[in-house]
């Protein structure tokens, strides 16, 4: 059985509470889970220690079994201490789309061209 370390949405519309849950990876993410860890709070200041509250024993022993946490999970885990997360590099995220692209070098002939003709005019009357 695959396990997963990952948040079970909880709270009403627009306002999310989180459980962190130890659950089998095929199960639905608000669905049936074996164990409750911790708890996570987006809407709380980032520096109230109430944000995130996490079993560290508890997941030590389901990581040690083989349970891989989700990527927000990994970080929680990696500011508690408990598993160092691997810093990710993408640097092709920040490079602009194709379409971007063509209308950057046909901005730049265009000023190339209003450059050009700028400059013609100013030659022909030194000639």
């Amino acid at each position: 059985m695959a396990l997963s370390i990952r948040l079970s949405r909880g709270g009403s519309k627009k306002r999310p509470y989180y459980r962190i849950v130890v659950a089998d990876a095929r199960a639905p993410r608000d669905g049936k889970f074996i164990e409750k860890i911790g708890n996570y709070n987006p809407l709380l200041a980032k520096d109230n220690e109430q944000r995130v509250q996490l079993d560290t024993e508890r997941a030590k022993h389901w990581l040690a079994n083989g349970a891989q946490p989700t990527d927000r999970v990994a970080r929680f885990l990696d500011a508690a201490g408990v598993r160092e997360r691997a810093a990710r590099n993408n640097p092709k995220k920040a490079e602009p789309g194709e379409k971007a692209k063509e209308r950057a070098e046909e901005r730049a002939e265009k000023l190339k061209a209003a450059e050009e003709a700028a400059n013609a005019p100013a030659e022909t009357a030194e000639a």
